[in-house]
């Protein structure tokens, strides 16, 4: 298939859906007792419910979702982090959209930039890069965000830095990565995983090897998968039949896009600018060792962290969750969003109290856009 029409073909789609049904009964799987496959990226939680998809499939089935949105995984500290250095008269800070309203503890980015702070809103790092040829006498800081799928062209961007020595231009690096998170849900006791939708964009820059683990040491499958409809039936359906053939291997659906072995040129300019962090904090997940990225001691001068004496290490108070806002739960798989008490009432897309209900990959403003819960919600007339 070349078309995305034909990716979203209905007549392609009701013979996928009806050959899962044919291997969940095969599998033996019940509405009581049933298989639970987590999709890890945010993305393909939007698409599921865009298309409908959870409501398709069998009642068998059931959709976990995973912690693939790396807004909405990032503490409360680290956007508190972020503001106070975006509060400094000799900053404009830089970042993507879909950070500007996750709350902190005390603002978002969009209400310090509403007070007075220099914020703006970019596309891209090089517009970041650009912002500092421009501004010579004030220091531009990109809130580098994200999971492997943006770590290369932030890499790219301070290797360009370099190169010009661009000294007013620094990266409050925040990058985290895939696999470390996966690993710690497979030993959460709590949690009830069968196999794995996995992420297609990341996959993109590592391959398909880094997911090796979770088949070998875990006995999953998981299927690396694209983002439209008949591209994640197609990987549903080839977990279920690794499942049902008593299988865990790594299979690669998205392999008109995904190269096994990933992009070296990727690849290769991360592995020269950042390097492991000892661990990180994520929202829900608590510190997990080895999962996020730093700058390397060549790339200092860029790191703004260093540069302004700041960021991760340094003592802070432990921050939770505003009160009744389970996003901590929500992203860890062990609630859906509308058993949250605050969901669609205390926090929806207008006033959101977590990042899962900001973010354009949260599960939550999935479910109140998509899931039908929104009209459920409002009063009748």
């Amino acid at each position: 298939m070349k078309y995305t029409d034909e990716f979203r073909d209905p007549v392609a789609a009701r013979g996928v859906l009806a050959a899962i049904e044919r291997v969940v009964d095969e599998i033996g799987a019940t509405p009581e007792k049933p298989i639970h496959i987590m999709e890890i990226c945010g993305g393909h939680t939007h698409a599921i419910f865009r298309y409908g998809l959870d409501k398709l499939t069998p009642t068998a089935l059931e959709f976990i979702h995973g912690p693939g949105c790396p807004v909405c995984v990032l503490p409360m500290s680290r956007v508190d982090d972020c503001i106070e250095l975006a509060e400094r008269p000799e900053v404009i800070f830089a970042t993507f959209g879909d950070a500007m309203r996750v709350p902190g503890t005390k603002k978002s980015l969009l209400q310090a930039k509403a007070e007075g702070a220099d914020i703006r809103m970019v596309y891209s790092p090089l517009d970041a890069l650009e912002l500092a040829r421009r501004h010579p006498d004030r220091e531009v800081v990109f809130f580098a965000l994200g999971f492997e799928t943006t770590t290369p062209s932030t890499a790219l961007c301070a290797q360009q830095a370099l190169a010009e020595d661009l000294t007013n231009f620094s990266l409050f690096c925040n990058h985290i990565t895939v696999p470390e998170p996966i690993k710690a849900l497979l030993e959460d006791p709590y949690m009830t995983l069968d196999g794995f939708v996995g992420p297609g964009h990341v996959s993109m820059v590592i391959g398909v090897e880094p997911y090796r683990f979770i088949a070998r040491d875990y006995n999953k499958p998981i299927v690396v998968a694209g983002f439209e409809p008949l591209d994640l039936l197609q990987s549903v359906l080839m977990v279920l039949e690794q499942i049902r053939d008593g299988r865990a291997d790594v299979e690669n659906q998205y392999s008109r896009i995904v190269p096994d072995n990933g992009n070296p040129v990727s690849i290769a300019a991360c592995a020269d600018v950042y390097e492991r962090r000892e661990a990180f904090e994520w929202r829900g997940l608590g510190e997990i060792d080895k999962s996020g990225l730093k700058m390397r001691e060549k790339y200092q001068a860029f790191d703004a962290e260093r540069k302004f004496e700041m960021g991760y290490g340094r003592p802070r108070a432990k921050h939770e969750d505003p009160e009744g806002c389970e996003c901590g739960t929500v992203m860890t798989g062990r609630i859906k969003p509308q058993q949250c008490p605050q969901f669609g009432k205390g926090c929806t897309p207008d006033r959101p109290l977590g990042a899962l209900m900001v973010s354009s990959e949260g599960a939550c403003a999935a479910y109140y856009q998509y899931g039908g819960v929104r009209t459920q919600l409002e009063p009748a007339e």
